[in-house]
């Protein structure tokens, strides 16, 4: 605060008035105070009367997903704070949406209220920016996409595996026309998928460039809207590969809505609940969110409590769960 007040030219208790949001300020004086935060990446501490009386821990982390409904997400925050209650630390959980700017407010507004450490979805090209420089030694284990720009530790799933395993199973059951479904081409897992799936097919001789390919499909509806295009086409595919679970749900819904639910084979990346209720059940690639949330929570908490060995990336294997929708074989004629 004194800093910041230094460099807007008022007093401390202005800045702390302005910071807190209180009345009694002139705009262009709050003006003046705000600009020198921005420029002194200063964020009011809010535990900073907790800081003063035992200890500099505040016992809480902060946890940065892509979506907090997302299914995939809450199991990632369910087994982070089963994993960290029994060391009587909160989490602090954010939705992103897959947005950069909302990814470097959020990062800032955790930094605030001194949380311990960060679990973090990276979203941004590059995080170098993301943490800034009088920030840098609060220990950060990223999930789900390898950092850039940063030396952290990282808990990944086998991308690429998972979404290889998908494309030689149908093509196993006899598939040659096989569809991808994808999400948006920025996201790190997204490419690695496809990477997989293009990889494990050209091995086996499918000519992948003339397969039908839907990408930036972000949410249920734009994956419905797509697959129903694939599937009314001249030349439908005989299978699908969703590369996500909301694409999934978009699959599910076009293949009942058009009547194809039991004459064209789907595979999906991630596990939902109540995937074997339905009719077929659903093949997937898992991901086990359970043992990625576990892991980067006892990362997180061997980093808080000193571990300096060099940062690594942890791979979670994923697992096939066959359940009908991906034994659908192809027509004979």
């Amino acid at each position: 605060m004194k800093h910041v007040a230094a460099l807007a030219g008022v007093g401390i208790k202005t800045v702390s008035r302005v910071m807190n949001d209180e009345a009694g300020v002139s705009q262009a004086t709050k003006e003046k105070v705000l600009l020198a935060a921005k420029q002194l990446n200063y964020e009011l501490d809010v535990t900073a009367g907790s800081l003063r009386r035992t200890s500099r821990r505040t016992n809480t982390v902060g946890l940065l997903l892509p979506s907090v409904s997302n299914p995939f997400s809450a199991e990632i925050h369910r087994a982070m704070e089963d994993a960290l209650i029994k060391k009587g630390v909160a989490v602090f959980a954010a939705s992103l949406d897959d947005e950069p700017e909302r990814e470097e407010a959020m990062v800032r507004a955790f930094l605030g209220r001194r949380v311990d450490g960060m679990v973090l979805t990276p979203i941004a090209t590059n995080q170098a920016h993301i943490i800034p420089d009088h920030s840098r030694e609060l220990p950060v284990v990223f999930i789900d996409r390898e950092p850039v720009g940063l030396q952290a530790d990282a808990v990944v799933a086998d991308n690429a595996v998972g979404a290889a395993k998908a494309a030689k199973h149908l093509f196993d059951g006899g598939h040659r026309k096989i569809a991808y479904l994808g999400d948006r081409t920025d996201i790190q897992t997204a490419r690695e998928r496809r990477r997989g799936f293009n990889e494990a097919l050209s091995e086996l001789g499918v000519v992948t460039s003339a397969l039908p390919v839907r990408e930036n499909l972000h949410d249920v509806e734009s994956a419905r809207l797509a697959a129903i295009e694939i599937l009314t086409s001249q030349d439908p595919p005989t299978a699908l590969f969703s590369s996500q679970n909301l694409v999934t749900f978009g699959c599910m819904r076009a293949l009942r809505e058009l009547g194809l639910n039991h004459k064209v084979a789907l595979v999906g990346f991630d596990d939902f609940a109540l995937s074997d209720m339905v009719d077929p059940g659903v093949t997937v690639i898992a991901q086990h969110p359970e043992k990625i949330g576990a892991l980067a929570a006892e990362r997180l908490m061997a980093r808080i409590e000193g571990d300096s060995q060099p940062p690594q990336t942890y791979v979670v294997e994923t697992t096939m769960i066959i359940r009908g929708s991906g034994e659908i074989p192809p027509p004979t004629n």
